[in-house]
């Protein structure tokens, strides 16, 4: 009977160590687990950024209002017979009252 209960907790012992220190262990499970909600999170972001791209993408496609909005965005273009003005202004400083 001493023996069977000597293997018991010799058997229990081995099993407590592997699940706090070894192979597949509790501490290893919680940083999966957070590495793998990271993960996701990122890559809800990515899905959200893809998502507007293909939006971008279909409308360029399909009309000319994007077309024609990103060419005087970003290259500066105008329709012709239309006037272009830049307005220039400097920084005003904030007016300062004295007492």
């Amino acid at each position: 009977m001493k023996r069977f209960l000597f293997v018991l907790i010799l058997l229990l012992g081995m099993l407590q160590y592997r699940l706090w220190l070894g192979e597949n262990s509790l501490p290893e499970y919680f940083s999966l687990k957070q590495q793998i909600h990271s993960q996701m999170e990122s890559n809800g972001k990515l899905i959200e950024r893809n998502q507007v791209l293909r939006e971008e993408i279909s409308d360029l496609r399909r009309g000319t209002e994007a077309l024609e909005e990103r060419a005087r965005n970003e290259l500066g273009m105008v329709k012709e017979g239309e006037t272009f003005y830049r307005v220039v202004g400097s920084e005003q400083s904030p007016s300062r009252t004295y007492d």
